[in-house]
């Protein structure tokens, strides 16, 4: 069981890098809270905060299992000046077993005001550095050339998005990764098929508004990625007296999640979910993912009033 679960890792960390190993699955990093860090889906998301909001978010899945994935991440993004311009960088971790992944991305957002909403056009560029220490496994065949060397790639691309919003209604289309990078076949077998391979993400939400006190926000994601199950995050969250939101979302084919914000104050907002163990055979080995999310926005002036943002 143990090696079954070990072989698992090993082949989860090469999707999650950007890989494909005779197999096709999601490689971009997942997060529960998505709808609270927008720009880590979207470079059109850049600026809709309307100030300079700061996003910190760790995630530690499939808890109790040893080297299995975690990850971090820094996100902040602002209009500037005219405020049809905005910006936005991204920095991110991810590892699992012996994989680490490293990214940065800057985001430029062009936007658009109508009488109704705001579209707003995201581009984005950035490099990924990918490293793998194969040699720690110490695998059984010492003769396996897969885990002969360790690797060390240097990854830049490019992305672009487009994100429509209201005070109550938000859609967004994206491509964060357009380049298909392929890492050294030195480490995987010549009929394999090794690249980071396009994902496509839609996004959308609306506020309903039940009471004066109480509001709720259904949102789906929808994933896209060549030669995957389409996969389909459903959620809703429920707003109390502009300071608790509570929150349920299914994920197919995995998950069934459960998450918390507090609005703290007018500027900082603190949230947290927990991922049930999933519906695949991991279950049996761990009790779960926990993801922890901090957002602060802050005032360009000391009487400035930060207007609330829901998406």
């Amino acid at each position: 069981m143990k090696m079954k679960i070990l072989k698992s890792l090993i082949i989860i960390g090469f999707l999650v890098a950007g890989l494909n190993i005779k197999s096709y699955g999601q490689q971009e990093a997942m997060f529960t809270q998505y709808m609270f860090n927008g720009l880590a889906l979207n470079p059109a998301y850049a600026g809709s905060h309307e100030s300079l909001s700061a996003t910190l978010l760790f995630r530690d899945q499939w808890t109790g299992l040893t080297g299995a994935p975690t990850t971090q991440t820094f996100s902040m993004h602002s209009p500037i000046r005219n405020a049809k311009i905005a910006l936005g960088l991204q920095l991110i971790h991810d590892k699992i077993t012996v994989f680490n992944q490293y990214g940065v991305n800057g985001s430029y957002a062009y936007r658009i005001f109508t009488n109704k909403g705001t579209l707003s056009f995201g581009l984005q560029v950035g490099f990924t550095s990918y490293n793998a220490d194969l040699t720690e496994l110490q695998p059984q065949d010492p003769t396996d050339n897969v885990f002969s060397v360790d690797v060390n790639k240097f990854m830049p691309n490019f992305g672009a998005g487009v994100y429509y919003y209201t005070d109550k209604f938000y859609v967004g289309f994206s491509v964060p990764q357009l380049i298909t990078n392929s890492l050294d076949e030195q480490i995987i077998e010549e009929d394999s098929d090794a690249r980071q391979d396009r994902h496509y993400f839609l996004t959308s939400g609306y506020m309903f508004e039940l009471s004066p006190s109480v509001k709720l926000k259904p949102n789906l994601l929808l994933k896209v990625v060549e030669g995957a199950p389409v996969e389909l995050d459903l959620n809703a969250n429920v707003l109390f007296s502009e300071v608790l939101w509570l929150g349920l979302s299914w994920r197919s084919m995995a998950d069934f999640d459960a998450m918390m914000q507090i609005q703290l104050t007018d500027q900082l907002l603190m949230g947290y979910s927990y991922d049930f163990a999933n519906t695949t055979d991991l279950r049996r080995v761990n009790s779960g993912s926990h993801e922890l999310m901090i957002n602060y926005r802050f005032r360009y002036a000391k009487n400035k009033v930060v207007t609330p943002r829901y998406f």
